[in-house]
């Protein structure tokens, strides 16, 4: 199953008793921006998932703005909003897959494997003649074994001894001049993870907010990484969700096996003894 789906395609699908839609918009700096465009108009059946309330366990000071839920948990949320074993999930957003990435990820790592995102989102759906509405959905509760791909993932002090030990490169979603440590609105501190290389998510797309193609994302990806290994790189970002854009997009280039660190920079920083690095490189 590719990881993205196509509005055409999707609109074939809607309707399926298996299909079940996840609205995943949100904003940063207004957090309930997402549930009110939800309320205005959404594609026909879609729960919604927020980032924050949903998609993200919780926070102590020190595990960043979008800790990794427990996975336990996140699977109770998750079928909740009717996702179960067999079904066929389909997230989307408004912001070029950036949080809808974050729910393909978290139920990949939970072991579902039957998830894709909507290339462009919403205004990708809307282009290709598909209609929103505003009427709450029907939602049977669902269930499906949670199963921790824990492979997939690194924390804190395993980045922290890979600073001397050089077994993978982390690299960093963020746009360059936060990577720099310029204008850093989000976190306390500014600036990068030592060694981190930059490759800010927004690369993977178009200008249409669609994905780049496959072979156009290997291209690329390719030359980024210069001969080393996918499986040698971590992902990271602010705080675990575009990196998580970064990992579609290197699925989408059939690229797999890089690994996300979901504290990221704002975990990082939160630890005064954890070094920091600025400037482009």
């Amino acid at each position: 199953m590719s990881p993205l789906i196509q509005a055409s395609e999707l609109a074939k699908q809607l309707g399926r008793a298996d299909l079940v839609l996840i609205d995943c918009r949100h904003e940063l700096a207004q957090p309930e921006a997402g549930k009110q465009a939800y309320e205005q108009g959404h594609l026909p059946g879609a729960v919604f998932a927020h980032l924050d309330q949903d998609l993200s366990g919780p926070k102590t000071g020190r595990n960043g703005r979008h800790p990794l839920p427990d996975p336990l948990q996140l699977a109770v949320k998750l079928a909740a909003l009717g996702i179960r074993t067999g079904c066929h999930v389909v997230a989307y957003d408004a912001q070029g897959g950036m949080f809808a990435a974050r729910l393909w990820w978290l139920l990949r790592w939970l072991g579902f494997e039957s998830v894709q995102v909507l290339d462009g989102g919403v205004n990708a759906w809307l282009a290709a003649g598909g209609q929103l509405d505003a009427n709450p959905p029907n939602i049977t509760v669902g269930t499906f074994e949670a199963k921790p791909q824990n492979a997939k993932i690194v924390n804190a002090d395993t980045v922290l001894d890979n600073l001397d030990r050089q077994e993978f490169v982390v690299i960093d979603a963020r746009a360059p001049g936060r990577f720099a440590g310029e204008g850093e609105t989000l976190d306390p501190i500014a600036g990068h993870i030592p060694g981190a290389m930059n490759r800010f998510f927004q690369l993977n797309l178009q200008a249409d907010g669609r994905f780049k193609p496959a072979e156009t994302l290997r291209s690329e990806w390719q030359v980024f990484l210069d001969g080393r290994d996918v499986h040698d790189t971590v992902q990271q970002c602010g705080s675990g969700v575009t990196a998580c854009h970064n990992l579609l997009a290197l699925a989408v280039a059939g690229m797999p096996g890089s690994r996300l660190y979901p504290g990221s920079w704002s975990e990082w920083c939160s630890e005064p003894g954890r070094p920091v690095a600025r400037g482009a490189a």
